[in-house]
């Protein structure tokens, strides 16, 4: 818009003019022929303009131009320009020259105005504002002296030695110009030499640094130029900058987040990958690979709660954390399983002692809520050197010593050795061939006759698992029955063994023998619900003999939520299925609660018969409680005449044992007679 002319004011400006005290601070200005006003930065308010100004204005007095409001509708970046202006003539006799664009009765005026300080009679700075320069600009030169006023971006001018020659709004509110050197915006100098080197180089940078402002240390992305001061053609640097801290806040939670084990806090299964990725890849650079786990962590969580299983990972994380170095890091692979990665060195005596120190740390008691907590963990540990071998095969070996400290009785540590490593390879060969056998049906049973001690016939037959292997004949259940229970093949054995015991219940059914038939049932099997549809569906087919099946259990299948225990057992006694304890006496024996289950026989486990006569009290006590229960008394691994007679004369229901017969094919041990011997009575 073109400026309006700066015309001699009559009629009541000149009356005004001609009859100012020369008491008046602005007196000089009012006869001046250019635009000169005064404006309290504080309240926002012109108090004194001369004539010309007021008609640039549009006032038609001083005293209306006194009146209005400037600070309505005035840019917050506009008012934070000014206060900076206050500051600068409160510290220094300073004045500015810039671009504005004005607004007279909300109508644009683009003009170069110079400000300086101007003390009020109260005391307080205000600003002196006049107009060098009124014409109109190009719409481009007009638009970005604006931009350049109202944006957020920092834009800043240095000499080359560091002074500050011009900073935007934006930049003079984050840094003080007075006294801003430009190495001195860096918090860590090693940022400012590297800028400094690439501005030599190849004269620009770009990087995101941390840098020291009013409010703080933050965070900008900052762009260096070098270039020539256009005032005095002297090189400078041109510097650009937008604050990022709450965005590289956000990034370093979401890689903090990414990293970390969000339950313990220590680092987590990725980031152990990239950092075993990362490890630099030389001879000399070994390392001490603690993998741990928690002893029994099933039973807190089952006896304390959740919570405090949470709490039990979070104590030892901490631990964990609290016993390393700087340079040893901590990580959670998941559930309980915890790895450290400890750096070795060639002192033998030294790493033992920090294993001990490592392993020492984490077992005692921890607290959660009220209760302490008794913990233990399990250890093994394998000595990892990048350059020789992956991280993998390391980790597997910690784990097979870790396997160890677990059957050697827990709560220890185990140091891998070649010959661990051997026998759990040929675990893992067993393990697949064991897999192969169970989908070539290569499992069949073998059956062991219980007898009647009062009418001397075989009532029932116990179904027991054997490997008929192609190459090593007759496999015993020794040597596959662990390894199943370990890997949890014992799911698909278990199945496979009802399935060919019911099989044969249903011939003896159509070849009218009366001979009932007994099968284990593994903790595993009892506990997965496909074991009840399983026996739901052959409930369910008129006719089936359910009451000629008898499911043998172990009593540390008892353990756990009794109501819901007792009630499977129920439903599985209202099917129709007898219902035994096999190894009675040797585990979790309550017999407050034991007479709430629909128990058909107890069989009393071979420990106690190969004993007797010493046994006696024990086995007799046995056999007083299954009268009382109504359960049949079956006991198990009789093998001489000594024990038979002894279990007849205390009236024992039944016998099982090397003595009546050797578990075999059915077709031999339908062909055997069993030994019969009289009471010695």
């Amino acid at each position: 818009m073109q400026a309006k002319p700066v015309e001699r004011p009559t009629g009541p400006l000149a009356v005004d003019v001609h009859s100012a005290s020369r008491q008046d601070p602005f007196y000089a200005a009012r006869n001046l022929s250019t635009p000169v006003w005064v404006f309290d930065i504080d309240h926002g308010r012109i108090v004194y303009a001369n004539p010309p100004a007021c008609i640039m204005w549009q006032a038609d007095t001083e005293a209306e131009l006194s009146a209005r409001d400037m600070s309505k509708g005035m840019s917050t970046t506009v008012a934070k320009r000014l206060k900076q202006y206050q500051a600068d003539f409160e510290q220094n006799d300073v004045t500015f020259h810039e671009m504005w664009t004005l607004y007279p009765n909300g109508e644009p005026l683009s003009t170069s105005v110079a400000f300086r300080g101007f003390r009020l009679p109260d005391g307080r700075m205000a600003m002196q504002c006049e107009i060098i320069e009124r014409k109109d600009d190009a719409p481009e030169n007009l638009r970005s002296a604006e931009a350049l006023l109202h944006t957020d971006v920092m834009i800043a001018l240095f000499k080359l030695e560091g002074r500050a020659l011009y900073m935007n709004p934006a930049a003079r509110n984050t840094f003080d110009m007075t006294t801003c050197a430009l190495h001195k915006l860096f918090a860590d100098q090693t940022d400012f030499h590297v800028m400094m080197f690439d501005l030599d180089g190849a004269g620009e940078h770009r990087a995101v640094s941390q840098v020291t402002t009013e409010q703080g240390k933050r965070w900008f992305d900052m762009s260096a130029k070098l270039c020539n001061d256009a005032a005095t053609g002297e090189p400078a640097v041109l510097l650009t900058a937008i604050d990022v801290s709450e965005l590289k806040t956000a990034r370093d939670k979401a890689r903090y987040l990414a990293d970390r084990d969000q339950l313990t806090g220590c680092y987590n299964r990725a980031f152990l990958q990239r950092h075993i990725d990362g490890l630099t890849q030389s001879s000399d650079m070994r390392y001490r690979l603690v993998y741990f786990d928690v002893d029994k962590f099933k039973q807190v969580n089952d006896t304390h709660g959740h919570k405090a299983g949470d709490d039990v990972l979070k104590e030892l994380s901490h631990r964990a954390q609290k016993v390393v170095d700087d340079e040893d890091i901590v990580v959670r692979l998941g559930g309980d399983e915890f790895v450290i990665l400890l750096r070795h060195s060639d002192n033998e005596q030294a790493e033992m002692e920090k294993l001990d120190r490592v392993f020492g740390q984490l077992s005692g008691s921890i607290k959660s809520g009220g209760s302490h907590i008794l913990t233990s963990v399990s250890v093994g540990a394998t000595i990892f050197n990048p350059a020789e071998s992956d991280f993998t095969t390391a980790l597997r070996e910690a784990d097979i010593a870790l396997y160890h400290s677990k059957r050697e009785g827990r709560n220890r540590y185990t140091l891998y050795s070649e010959e661990m490593g051997r026998a759990a390879r040929e675990k893992t060969e067993r393990e697949a061939e064991i897999r192969h056998g169970l989908k070539c049906n290569q499992f069949d049973l073998h059956f062991q006759p219980r007898l009647d001690l009062r009418s001397g016939k075989v009532v029932s037959m116990e179904g027991l698992a054997r490997w008929d292997h192609p190459e090593r004949g007759i496999v015993e259940p020794k040597d596959f029955i662990p390894i199943c229970e370990e890997t949890g093949l014992i799911d698909i054995l278990g199945q496979q063994v009802l399935e060919i015991g019911f099989s044969q219940v249903l011939d003896w059914q159509q070849q009218h023998k009366d001979v009932h038939l007994s099968l284990n049932i593994s903790p595993r099997q009892f506990a997965d619900d496909r074991l009840m549809e399983f026996l739901r569906k052959f409930a369910e087919v008129p006719d089936f003999p359910t009451d000629r099946i008898e499911l043998e259990i172990t009593e540390n299948v008892l353990i756990g939520e009794l109501d819901v225990i007792a009630e499977k057992l129920r439903t599985i006694s209202d099917w129709g299925y007898k219902i035994a304890i096999d190894d009675f006496g040797t585990g979790y024996s309550n017999l407050a609660y034991i007479s709430r289950f629909p128990l058909s026989c107890l069989k009393i486990d071979q420990s106690f018969i190969q004993q007797l006569p010493g046994s006696g009290p024990i086995v007799s006590l046995i056999i007083a409680l299954g009268r009382q229960l109504g359960a049949t008394i079956v006991a198990e691994g009789v093998e001489t005449a000594e024990q038979y007679d002894w279990l007849m004369q205390n009236e024992c229901d039944q016998v099982q044992g090397y003595l009546i017969s050797k578990p075999g094919p059915l077709k031999d041990v339908l062909n055997e007679e069993p030994i019969l011997l009289p009471s010695a009575g």
